[in-house]
């Protein structure tokens, strides 16, 4: 598989193992579009996020590496203590200071993703306890990318999904299989979009 024109990007905090398990888990092996995530993490913990997720996916998840490319079939997972950017075709990170507390910073990702990718990114909110991701969907869903949120109501901790709800009232507020659901019905239609951004 090789690159493709579409995007994913997926940020979580609290609770966040349980609701990437449940999303990354229910995406078939056929799924082409690539996926970054970013998950809040403390800077000394230990880099076991893609072993975690590779459980319960069929797709290749790695930890990102600097300058590494995005591959279809592919699920990247941000180093704790690094910020992680979508550049056009690659990865990169960056030891800028934290944003919000945090690095990885979710509203980093998703800004430099839509900044990438436009109408062809999609922001995922998932479980989280602070407003991080709110700010970074808007500016997907302002080039015309796609907004999902993690229906509040199911998450684990409420408030970062709720955030991005008051940032952003035109993304859609789903449950995590519902949320999955309609990734899957994209990756034709993302898959054959065109060539690299």
């Amino acid at each position: 598989m090789g690159y493709l024109s579409g995007i994913v990007v997926i940020g979580t905090s609290w609770g966040g193992l349980r609701a990437l398990k449940e999303l990354v888990g229910a995406l078939p092996e056929s799924y082409g579009i690539p996926i970054v995530i970013v998950q809040h993490r403390h800077r000394d913990s230990e880099n076991i996020l893609a072993g975690l997720l590779q459980e319960c996916t069929p797709l290749t998840v790695c930890e990102a590496e600097d300058k590494q490319p995005i591959l279809a079939g592919h699920v990247f997972v941000a180093p704790p203590d690094y910020h992680l950017l979508v550049e056009h075709g690659s990865l990169e990170l960056s030891t800028e200071a934290p944003v919000r507390y945090s690095r990885p910073s979710i509203d980093v990702t998703f800004s430099s993703a839509a900044d990438a990718y436009g109408d062809r990114a999609v922001g995922v909110v998932l479980t989280g306890a602070n407003a991080d991701g709110a700010q970074g969907l808007a500016r997907i869903v302002a080039r015309r990318g796609l907004g999902f949120v993690q229906d509040p109501a199911e998450a684990t901790s409420p408030t970062m999904p709720a955030a991005a709800v008051t940032a952003v009232p035109e993304a859609r507020v789903m449950t995590i299989a519902a949320i999955a659901a309609a990734l899957g019905e994209l990756r034709g239609e993302r898959a054959m979009a065109g060539d690299r951004p």
